[in-house]
């Protein structure tokens, strides 16, 4: 990872885990199909910064707090290892307008403040990254912030792929899975996708 300016950017929630809603139990993470191969290939193959950048309005909500946010992300982790891969860093904005003054909820996606803090942090290169999740607020992060983006787009939320056409909002690719947008990304670094 020494040098590499490249990042993918992942939602967490819905996009690498299992969503079952203000997730805060770590023996509840279950991994989606591929995401262990599919971060380990993103790293081996083009020496990818990996960082989760999510909404994780159940902490201002009061139904989970923010040890539970870490007591899942290090749970990720821990399964990842599995695979002998891991998150490099997680970013979550714990704040909702509908509970917090303006200027806290300005972390929350479709900002892509998370995105630009982590790319100062490790100094990556935004234009040669890409943001993977699955609704249209990650689509919109990724494009604010100037990466490439690619939609998760699984049975249940084939609407984001509607209001995404409806509003203009073009996502780069769009993905069936997470072995998919791994595949897409890794051909696009290599100049494959032409």
């Amino acid at each position: 990872m020494a040098g590499s300016n490249v990042a993918v950017f992942l939602d967490r929630d819905g996009t690498i885990n299992f969503d079952p809603g203000y997730l805060g139990d770590p023996d509840k993470v279950i991994l989606l199909p591929g995401v262990g191969q599919g971060i380990s290939r993103l790293k081996k193959q083009i020496d990818a910064i990996i960082i989760v950048v999510s909404n994780q309005s159940g902490i201002t909500r009061g139904l989970i707090s923010e040890d539970d946010v870490k007591a899942v992300n290090e749970k990720i982790n821990e399964l990842l290892k599995e695979y002998g891969t891991g998150i490099d860093a997680f970013y979550y904005c714990p704040f909702h307008p509908d509970f917090d003054p303006p200027e806290k909820t300005k972390c929350r996606k479709p900002s892509p403040e998370m995105i630009l803090r982590a790319a100062k942090d490790f100094s990556i290169d935004l234009n040669k990254s890409y943001m993977v999740g699955d609704t249209l607020t990650d689509i919109e992060a990724g494009i604010k912030a100037g990466t490439k983006t690619v939609l998760l787009v699984s049975k249940d939320k084939e609407s984001e792929n509607f209001t995404l056409q409806n509003k203009s909002i073009i996502p780069t690719f769009v993905a069936a899975n997470f072995s998919d947008a791994c595949n897409f990304i890794i051909d696009d670094f290599f100049g494959r996708n032409n």
